[in-house]
Formats: structure tokens, C-alpha cells, sequence
């Protein structure tokens, strides 16, 4: 019997998207002779009026592995059991969805995203009775049940590579540098792009710092004539002591990215007898091509 089936994705983009997209349409249309509806914006799509999907074929899907972002659109907003209203409100809109779900004739959904739309896709299932399979996805690889996550590796060869970069200038000038990655609560980039690429300390959000040891650090290296170096910070680093800043702080700060390398600079200054300088990659880790290993990976699902 042919099934129809949504597919969507949700949250952030990652270098990968698309190659999951392409590898699902290509194994459901060809083992299955399945009908594939792409869902535009994630959630959204189904609420709009009239509905935003396109519908997916092979033709469709043609030259899509190597391609960065997400042909489908994609956002963090549009929670459907806490979907944004226009007077500010938040309201519960799942009904409107599961009816929608059904209006098309969809039989299951596969939502392609990190722990905010894996979470969604849970409810949907449980409380809904929707067919949902998840895709996991995040450049932050902090999801469980799963040891990598496409996007993930892509995300660090470019800090590996600006990491590289700055290496040259830093030596050049005698300064510190901070780079500063994403990775939100998680330290894996800033841990995997750190020790490829050679940086000198390395800032997490597993482990608070303390600014006396990174300065000694520093000092130590400058006493052996190493005058310059290299530190990464993850954009959810924070120093010892940093307690009582608030989850909503914490969420603001990481979401607008600069936070962290600055608040790192503010509290090595006057410690160490350098010149300091940033640089915040932020979005450049999420665009572009993925690396091999993520078609690969994002391929098998």
C-alpha cells in the first residue's frame, strides 16, 4: 500500500540537511514507492494558509548532497503545543496540527532536528497517536542515544581551519587570540577544533574556568618565549563563580554569540601583559557544504 509521508525540518541548520533529505526521498520512492511531502519551515508549513509543502521526487532531489542549508526552510519558532501568537501569547495549536496532518492524508511525519523538535515529535507520538521517526541533528553533537551528529564534524573543520589562520597572525603580532564556537552547553567543538588545532587552552561549559590558571598559562608560555597563543572558547563558557547568572541570561547571551570570548578577555585583563584579541565565528560554522564524514553519516539515515 502507498503511504504518503511529511518531512520536515526543524531548529538550527547544519551542513547535512540536505543529504538527509535526498537519501530518504531516494530509499522511500524507489524501495517503497512511497509519496514524500516536504514541509516548509518546519511545523509551520501545515499551519500556514494555504499550506506551504512541496512535494519531493527524485528529480527534485538532484544535487542536494553536497548542498549546504535546507531546500525545505527551517526555524526554531513554531512550537505547535506553544505556538507564538500575534498579541504575544502562547497558545496550544497541536489539534490544528494533527487535523492538518490528517486533511493531506499524511501517514507519519520524519522530523529532522535537535532536542527542541525531537521533543515535539515525542508529544506528537505519544499524545497524538502521529507516526513520527526523528532524525537527530545539531552542529553541537550534545544529543543522546546517538555518538555523532551530522553537522557536527563540518562545524569543526572550520574552526579547525580559522584555528590555522589565526595561528600565523597571532604569532605575527605577539597577541592572544580567543575564537570563539558554538556549542551552546556543550564543549565538543570548542574540545575538537581546540587540540586540532593546536590551541593552548581551551574553555568549556562542563567545567567553569578559572581566569588565575588560564593567565599562568599564558605567562608560562611567554616566559618560555612563546609569546603569543591561542585560546577557544565555547560560546557556553563561563568562569568559576558564574552561578548566578540566570538561565534566561545565559540563553540570551549564547544566542546572540561575542559573549563568551569577551567575558574570557574581560577577566584575563590585567592579568597578563599581552594584546588581546577575538573572534567570534558564530554562523559560519552552521553554512556551507557538509564534509564527507557528515554526507556519509547523514546518507545512512
Amino acid at each position: 500500500m502507498t503511504k504518503r509521508i511529511g518531512i520536515l525540518t526543524g531548529g538550527g541548520d547544519a551542513p547535512g540537511l540536505n543529504a538527509v533529505i535526498r537519501a530518504f526521498v531516494k530509499h522511500s520512492v524507489r524501495e517503497y514507492q512511497w509519496e514524500v511531502i516536504g514541509i516548509e519551515d518546519s511545523f509551520n508549513g501545515l499551519f500556514d494558509s494555504p499550506r506551504r509543502l512541496q512535494k519531493l521526487d527524485l528529480r527534485s532531489c538532484q544535487g542536494l548532497l553536497h548542498r549546504g542549508g535546507t531546500v525545505l526552510g527551517t526555524t526554531n519558532r513554531g512550537n505547535p503545543f506553544s505556538f507564538p501568537m500575534p498579541d504575544g501569547s502562547k497558545a496550544d495549536r497541536s489539534a490544528e496540527l494533527v487535523n492538518a496532518i490528517r486533511e493531506e492524508g499524511i501517514d507519519g511525519l520524519v522530523c529532522i532536528g535537535g532536542d527542541g523538535t525531537q521533543a515535539i515529535a515525542i508529544r506528537l507520538m505519544e499524545e497524538c497517536g502521529v507516526p513520527v521517526v526523528g532524525v537527530p541533528k545539531t552542529i553541537d553533537n550534545d544529543l543522546s542515544a546517538t555518538d555523532f551528529t551530522f553537522g557536527f564534524q563540518s562545524a569543526v573543520d572550520v574552526a579547525t581551519e580559522a584555528l590555522d589562520r589565526l595561528h600565523t597572525t597571532a604569532e605575527s603580532h605577539e597577541r592572544v587570540m580567543f575564537l570563539e564556537v558554538m556549542g551552546r552547553d556543550a564543549g565538543h567543538i570548542a574540545i575538537s577544533a581546540g587540540v586540532s588545532g593546536g590551541a593552548d587552552v581551551i574553555l568549556i561549559p562542563e567545567i567553569p574556568y578559572d581566569p588565575v590558571r588560564v593567565a599562568n598559562k599564558i605567562r608560562g608560555r611567554q616566559q618560555l618565549g612563546r609569546l603569543f597563543s591561542i585560546v577557544v572558547v565555547a560560546e557556553g563558557a563561563l568562569p568559576i563563580g558564574s552561578g548566578s547568572l540566570t538561565k534566561a541570561e545565559r540563553k540570551k547571551r549564547i544566542h546572540r554569540g561575542g559573549g563568551a570570548a569577551a567575558v574570557a578577555m574581560a577577566q584575563l585583563d590585567g592579568r597578563i601583559e599581552a594584546e588581546m584579541r577575538s573572534c567570534v565565528l558564530g554562523h559560519l560554522q552552521r553554512g556551507g557544504s557538509p564534509v564527507a564524514f557528515d554526507r556519509l553519516l547523514a546518507t545512512r539515515f
